[in-house]
């Protein structure tokens, strides 16, 4: 993606409504011999482009400028938006890319990183989807030179003080729920707004560390909401936990039972396939992972029980967990499924599928599993994720064990009395 140029004059409705109406466009170069301009009239202001071919410019109108409606994407863009129009219309990001030695923007700093973690590291979609909505959109056009602590504290504050917003239907935008200012809803909108932060500031070290921006200030002052990621930690029982597989519908227990016995997540459940679990070696192959990484995931003689029955006589390609019409599960297809079991569970509050990938992490914590066992098997990259979760649990079942296995001295006068 190229540099998203600001231009003072039209990156804002409030700078556009200051300019006189005229025929000839305002101009902003946004690459070499790229232009985009503005028309204004009025009643609002149409986008233009032109590039020079040949020496001659050659224009286009693009669409209407978003000064009285909403942008759309379509017949009413908005500055960045109209950028992206124009450079489309061009030729392509590449083809008028911005002046070589050009100020660096957020947007280019972002969009560099998110391409050196799909090529390097692991899957970038949250990543990009988190700045495509969260940090683009707000600060894609300033230049990062020009940012300052105050405006990225703005901006995380304004981020952390945004209601969550609900996935709309299919062609439909999300829209934001009224959710009530409890401390719990604060917490997870403050943790939300520090994961974003975490890839802001990623992608502004990495350009800082290719040499493209001189100093690292700014972001480096920018704190995240303290204990904003300290969620409680909701697990079921085993015999809630059996309940809930008992009230399943045929074909969902199954998978509910595969989450419970290996801490798998919904998609690398789903995409598991015969060939996948390895009888000899008592073990899953999980392929395809959230860190991007391929991993094992050790069973129980229990585990070894249920995967032997479901993969037994199927060829070795076939997907491990299929609906009851025999088709694979989808996204977001365990959601209602699970809704019902938890009622008929009479389990309250309801289990999301996540609560299964925890009941199996807290088991093994308050069985005395060291934490990076639990890491390797959650998949996790580090211990760090799996501290915050399960580090008290496992600090249960440690001061459990010291009080069964330490020896009395009998400093205590009473406990020597009663002991006689």
């Amino acid at each position: 993606m190229a540099n998203k140029t600001k231009a003072v004059r039209l990156d804002s409705k409030s700078e556009r409504a200051k300019l006189a109406p005229r025929g000839v466009p305002y101009y902003a170069s946004i690459g070499r011999d790229l232009h985009l301009g503005y028309r204004k009239g009025t009643k609002g202001g149409v986008w233009v482009a032109r590039r020079r071919v040949a020496g001659k410019y050659m224009g286009e109108t693009l669409a209407d400028a978003d000064d009285i409606h909403p942008a759309n994407g379509k017949t009413i863009l908005s500055w960045t938006e109209a950028q992206d129009a124009a450079r489309r219309w061009a030729g392509g990001d590449d083809a008028f890319a911005a002046e070589p030695g050009a100020p660096l923007s957020v947007a280019q700093a972002v969009e560099d990183y998110l391409k050196f973690l799909e090529a390097h590291r692991k899957s970038a979609a949250t990543a990009r989807n988190r700045a495509k909505n969260d940090i683009v959109p707000p600060l894609g056009h300033r230049r990062v030179d020009s940012l300052t602590a105050k405006d990225l504290r703005d901006w995380l504050s304004a981020l952390a003080a945004r209601p969550r917003l609900t996935r709309g239907k299919k062609g439909q935008p999300a829209r934001a729920l009224a959710c009530p200012e409890t401390e719990e809803e604060i917490r997870r909108r403050r943790s939300t707004a520090n994961r974003t932060l975490t890839i802001l500031k990623a992608a502004l070290n990495y350009a800082f560390a290719e040499g493209r921006v001189a100093n690292d200030t700014a972001w480096r002052a920018v704190k995240p909401f303290r204990e904003a990621d300290t969620a409680k930690v909701h697990f079921l029982t085993p015999e809630e936990a059996a309940r809930l597989v008992a009230a399943c519908e045929p074909g969902f227990a199954e998978l509910v039972q595969g989450a419970l016995l290996t801490g798998l997540r919904y998609g690398e459940l789903t995409r598991l396939r015969c060939g996948d679990f390895t009888p000899t070696a008592n073990r899953l192959t999980v392929g395809k992972s959230k860190s991007g990484k391929p991993r094992h995931v050790a069973l129980t003689g229990e585990g070894r029980s249920f995967f032997s029955q479901l993969a037994a006589g199927r060829p070795l390609r076939d997907v491990m967990f299929l609906r009851p019409n025999g088709a694979p599960w989808g996204a977001s297809h365990q959601a209602r499924p699970l809704a019902r079991a938890c009622e008929r569970a009479m389990i309250d509050p309801p289990a999301t599928f996540h609560i299964l990938r925890h009941t199996y992490a807290s088991a093994l914590a308050q069985s005395g599993a060291p934490l990076g066992v639990i890491a390797a098997q959650l998949g996790h990259a580090n211990v760090r994720m799996t501290t915050r979760h399960y580090a008290h649990l496992s600090d249960d079942y440690i001061a459990e064990t010291v009080r069964e296995k330490l020896p009395t001295f009998g400093f205590n006068r009473e406990d020597q009395e009663g002991a006689s």
